[in-house]
């Protein structure tokens, strides 16, 4: 088992590549299932999750070949069986975007209910109901999603969600642009990786319109073709090499990062004292002086990201005064806590409320990574650091991270990848 020990102190300086965002390349990848014809992904980032679905849609029969320049060649010729079984699926909860996709073209799927999340419940009643409004029949047996859609295929519908979620809209899109007749999705997640599906489902030959609104119409047809679909950057990958060059100082270009998609956290940076200069292609983080607390609430897109909260958090223990960190996604997602506080951070939970007083002297220490987001906290709190901070179940960090050591030590950071 892999670990990450940083030797914290030193400023970055120096340009780090944004890659494809994770959030929307396994979505895409799962994409590939609409059709006979080849799907190509450039920008497709290296990850564990993205191997973990490979595997997944191999099995299911499709042809996934990894290509240079981070290409991703995905062909679904033909479904040997649409059937996902637990020991792939559970490793990966977007795995179960699947079954969508496979109802719409084989008409049936036996597809297993995703393991647990460490972060939070994250349950999947909306992903069935949106399915079921469609038209598909649905039975859960033994852990097991068991769906046959009607002898006609999937028919378009009008489909409320209850609540915003990413992955029930990304879900219903997946099924429905099969489906006959128009269906009208309402009360949708407005994040960029959905825009980021339904353009390159159009490119694929869909109608889908209105893609990053809470309202989204879907006119089904009959097939889809083959297409090239270069990945949407990282926006997560963004903010947190952003907040990583806010803890340590220094002055970093974040190159083919799209400054849009992250305006809350640009915000907050600016009310903490680091400066942001947004480009067309590329957004410029300094940070010289003492940083400034600021308060913050997680919230769905286009509010401050769940996915950065924590790294947030990690700046946060350097600030001169105290901040209120508010969780309003996920209700775990506190775990980095404890972590950070070894470090010697001050921090109290309350509820869905962290309040972190500083600043501390964060002093390096062995650490454990708890979840993807809480293991590149502690990464920047060791950034920040004095001595030595060793970073271990990395595994956490490279389900979401492409070439995080690399691309920290090309700015000066004094960060290595060991093997126990």
């Amino acid at each position: 088992m892999d670990r990450i020990r940083i030797r914290g102190g030193k400023p970055l300086h120096g340009t780090i590549e944004i890659s494809g965002a994770k959030n929307s390349a396994l979505k895409l990848m799962a994409a590939s299932l609409l059709t006979e014809d080849a799907l190509v992904l450039s920008r497709a980032p290296r990850l564990r999750d993205s191997r973990f679905l490979g595997q997944l849609l191999a099995h299911l029969g499709v042809e996934v070949e990894e290509q240079a320049g981070s290409k991703l060649r995905l062909q679904a010729a033909s479904i040997a069986d649409p059937y996902a079984p637990y020991d792939l699926v559970r490793k990966m909860r977007a795995s179960f975007n699947v079954l969508g996709p496979l109802i719409a073209r084989e008409g049936r799927a036996k597809v297993s209910l995703p393991g647990g999340c460490a972060i939070g419940a994250r349950p999947v009643n909306l992903h069935l109901e949106a399915l079921e409004a469609l038209g598909a029949e649905i039975e859960l047996e033994e852990g097991y999603v068991l769906a046959k859609a009607p002898a006609g295929g999937l028919t378009g519908a009008r489909i409320v969600f209850p609540m915003v979620s990413v992955g029930a809209t990304e879900h219903a899109m997946l099924a429905a642009v099969l489906a006959k007749g128009e269906t009208v999705l309402e009360n949708c997640a407005r994040e960029p990786e959905i825009a980021d599906l339904a353009e390159c489902l159009n490119a694929m030959g869909a109608k889908v319109e209105g893609a990053g609104e809470a309202e989204i119409r879907i006119e089904g047809v009959d097939r889809l073709h083959g297409a090239e679909w270069s990945v949407v950057p990282d926006r997560i990958e963004t903010g947190t090499y952003a907040i990583a060059a806010a803890a340590a100082g220094g002055e970093v270009i974040l190159k083919d990062a799209l400054a849009a998609h992250n305006h809350a956290l640009w915000r907050a940076l600016g009310l903490a004292g680091v400066e942001v200069r947004e480009g067309e292609n590329s957004v410029t983080i300094k940070r010289e002086g003492a940083l400034k607390p600021v308060d913050i609430q997680t919230e769905p897109f286009p509010g401050f990201p769940t996915d950065t909260q924590a790294q947030f958090m990690a700046l946060m223990t350097l600030a001169d005064g105290a901040s209120i960190i508010r969780e309003t996604i996920f209700e775990n997602r506190f775990m980095h806590v404890p972590e950070l506080s070894r470090l010697g951070a001050d921090i109290q939970v309350r509820g869905n409320e962290a309040v972190v007083r500083g600043p501390s002297t964060l002093r390096g220490a062995p650490v454990m990574a708890t979840d993807l987001r809480a293991s590149v906290s502690l990464v920047i709190a060791g950034l920040a650091a004095e001595g030595d901070t060793v970073v271990n179940r990395i595994y956490h960090l490279d389900r979401g991270f492409e070439r995080l050591e690399d691309k920290l030590s090309a700015c000066g950071a004094d960060i290595v990848r060991e093997s126990e």
